[in-house]
């Protein structure tokens, strides 16, 4: 949104559309005391609720409802905002918006509203993300994880490192500024790669957390594979808790690709069962065959499913030969029911093992803490605060020039070097709260909102 666009008027719709009991629309910008005052007769006073008619150029009447006015700058978007609740008719918000645009306002684009909190400095970056994420959390521990960035438990601890990195470079650029003072012989005292030291491991440790964040946000996608008759579907359908797929002692049941979207403990999963991979003359299988290798090309994880009483086949070994070399895979040991080994983790062909039986769960309160350990959560733990992959790949890009600072500290002796290194990581860090960015990053973070927020 360019400086020029910020100055004019825009109005939509912010609650869900249809039907409902209640409509909110909600309008924001400088002309908003002036429409207030053409749709409903007056400027409602600040902060409070009012009953008022809003109505057409004649003075019909579109709706009636409560009128709240926030003025600038106390208002989530730092302008003037009016929010309008009327009947949840489609028809009636229709009217009520193209009344607003004949007043002056035009229709908001996506994330226009949460985009203009984040210009006006009522929102940090990665708080304005967060308000995208709440609206679509999948499960009650995202959810709250979202509302802890909303309140800035993310933001803080990324601004924590800035300063302590703005603190370093003060110290740093004074002692190439000032080579002959003795308190500030940096290179001689260690003070500055202790201080180094100390922000590269609060910045590990923000990454792990932050890396908890990302994993529950955007959850796993994990491809079920395995030989044919190994207990593939019956572990879907118990981990989905409902009969997802058909169960038969006949090879080669599952056709097509099964997709099944679930939450465990609030960790969002995908889980997609495949056609087990065996060679074929069937056409309709050998398709089922070609679609499970490419589900596995995009998966996050591979769940290898083996029948415990047989252990881990050459037919399985050759399933792993056949799994990309940097994709991560577990093993899950089914049908201990009838092998009778004891449920739990195990370490099979040098691979993290479960074992489970998917008949009657045993096993599977261990499968979903694994599942869990992957994002980095053990136990009953939850993530912080929510974080995304472009955070993550920020944190990254500050770690690496840190590295790089430590190197031209300890071996170049280069104190101008180690200084823009830490310039570097400073930007990195200020990408995430919007401190640092670009109008394309903008466009692409605020074009995913939906529109009204």
């Amino acid at each position: 949104m360019s400086g020029a666009a910020a100055n004019d008027t825009i109005a939509a719709l912010a609650s869900a559309a249809g039907q409902a009991g209640v409509a909110v629309v909600r309008v924001s910008g400088p002309a908003v005391p002036e429409i207030a005052k053409r749709l409903i007769g007056r400027l409602p006073v600040p902060r409070r609720a009012e009953l008022a008619r809003f109505t057409d150029a004649d003075g019909a009447t579109i709706d009636q409802g409560v009128v709240l006015y926030f003025a600038a700058p106390a208002s989530f978007t730092g302008e003037h905002v009016l929010e309008l609740q009327g009947h949840g008719s489609p028809v009636l918000v229709d009217e009520l918006l193209a009344r607003l645009v004949e007043l002056g306002a035009r229709l908001a684009g996506p994330g226009e509203f949460s985009q203009r909190a984040f210009l006006n400095d009522k929102l940090s970056l990665d708080q304005a993300e967060a308000i995208a994420d709440a609206i679509a959390a999948g499960s009650r521990v995202s959810a709250r994880a979202a509302i802890r960035s909303l309140e800035g438990a993310f933001a803080r601890e990324v601004e924590a490192l800035v300063e302590a990195l703005t603190r370093l470079r003060v110290y740093t650029e004074a002692a190439i500024d000032f080579p002959d003072e003795d308190d500030v012989d940096f290179l001689a005292d260690g003070e500055i790669e202790g201080r180094l030291a100390a922000i590269t491991r609060d910045l590990q440790a923000l990454r792990a957390r932050a890396a908890q964040g990302a994993g529950f946000r955007d959850g796993l996608r994990l491809v079920i594979l395995g030989r044919p008759n190994v207990g593939k579907s019956s572990l879907l359908n118990r981990l989905a808790r409902r009969e997802t797929a058909i169960v038969t002692e006949i090879a080669g049941t599952t056709r097509d690709v099964l997709h099944e979207q679930l939450s465990i403990d609030g960790l969002p999963l995908t889980l997609v069962d495949t056609a087990g991979l065996r060679e074929t003359d069937d056409p309709v299988e050998a398709e089922g065959v070609r679609r499970a290798r490419a589900e596995v090309a995009a998966a996050d994880r591979v769940l290898l499913v083996i029948d415990d009483q047989a252990g881990l086949t050459d037919a399985d070994r050759a399933l792993l030969d056949e799994i990309p070399p940097d994709m991560g895979v577990t093993i899950v040991a089914n049908k201990i029911d009838l092998s009778g080994h004891a449920p739990g983790p195990e370490t099979l062909g040098g691979r993290t093992a479960v074992r489970v039986a998917a008949i009657d769960g045993r096993g599977f309160e261990e499968l979903t803490a694994h599942l869990k350990s992957l994002v980095g959560v053990e136990g009953d733990a939850e993530p912080a605060f929510v974080a995304r992959r472009r955070h993550l790949a920020a944190l990254d890009r500050a770690a690496e020039a840190l590295a790089t600072g430590h190197e031209r500290l300890v071996v170049d002796a280069a104190g101008e070097l180690l200084a823009e290194e830490l310039r570097l990581a400073q930007n990195a860090l200020a990408e995430i709260t919007g401190r640092v960015s670009s109008d394309d990053l903008l466009g692409e973070i605020f074009s995913s909102f939906c529109i009204g927020k």
